[in-house]
């Protein structure tokens, strides 16, 4: 179900500059019996896409109080935010003839997600790679086309997610969510300074391990750096934490400070 400005629809106008160009960003929120989990970092993240992207302010308690009145009552399930940048004439000319327009669309939690959790996911590693672009890097802007082609690859193959690495064979994300991964007691991910999605729940888990005083490392790694794990894990803001259990044939079993932070997360 689809809503702007406070109505239902089922259709945007063809002028509509996310339909033209990608030209806005999103954010995915999970729900809990109707309550958004995260809205002030989700709205931080939005924020900062929006002025990276120099697109208009939004009215964020005014789209707080629509979020409540639609979320659904179940025990689990997602919104998602889509701004665009509004509607605007051919060319590439950011002007606009109307602000920025937020629609809102409301969805079932994937009951798949729950296994995920719990046993865990098999990764392969994806051939797509994905291009350098520090200006957008960690956004979660609205084109999402090397995701959408990295995901058919996957979509070819038995295994859940695929890894993607950039064009210089850094480890960034899966198609769906950050990476993370433990060796000899300590924690890395990869920088997003260039490129991948910055998710919520990334930053959400980095505060969590330095409370707990465990050590992080963000830095740029190679495949070769992640398949010398003793446990590796997925995450983000609907799915929460979910182990790795393969990349391709390497096995990585259902480590402690994984389960650790999933009891942390209230999984």
């Amino acid at each position: 179900m689809f809503w702007r400005d406070g109505s239902q629809i089922n259709r945007v106008p063809v002028t509509d500059r996310s339909f033209q160009y990608g030209d806005g960003c999103f954010t995915t929120m999970l729900t809990k019996s109707g309550s958004i989990q995260l809205w002030s970092q989700h709205v931080g993240r939005m924020q900062e896409a929006l002025q990276r992207l120099k697109i208009g302010e939004i009215d964020w308690n005014s789209l707080k109080r629509e979020l409540d009145s639609i979320a659904s009552d179940a025990p689990l399930a997602g919104l998602k935010i889509h701004v665009s940048r509004g509607e605007g004439g051919r060319g590439y000319s950011p002007k606009v003839s109307s602000g920025p327009k937020v629609t809102v669309s409301r969805f079932e939690f994937p009951q798949s997600y729950r296994q995920f959790r719990e046993n865990g996911i098999d990764l392969t590693v994806c051939d797509t790679p994905l291009g350098l672009n520090p200006l957008l890097a960690g956004l979660k802007h609205n084109n999402r086309l090397e995701q959408i082609l990295a995901k058919e690859e996957v979509e070819r193959t038995t295994f859940t997610d695929g890894l993607v690495l950039d064009i210089n064979g850094n480890v960034i994300e899966t198609t769906m969510a950050n990476v993370f991964w433990i060796a000899d007691g300590k924690v890395f991910t990869p920088s997003l300074d260039y490129a991948g999605v910055a998710g919520v729940m990334r930053g959400e888990i980095i505060k969590l391990l330095s409370a707990m005083n465990i050590p992080v490392e963000i830095a740029s790694f190679t495949l070769k750096d992640v398949l010398a794990a003793d446990e590796i894990f997925v995450s983000n803001c609907i799915l929460g934490v979910a182990p790795v259990n393969k990349i391709k044939d390497a096995q990585f079993p259902p480590g402690t400070i994984t389960r650790r932070i999933q009891e942390k997360l209230g999984q």
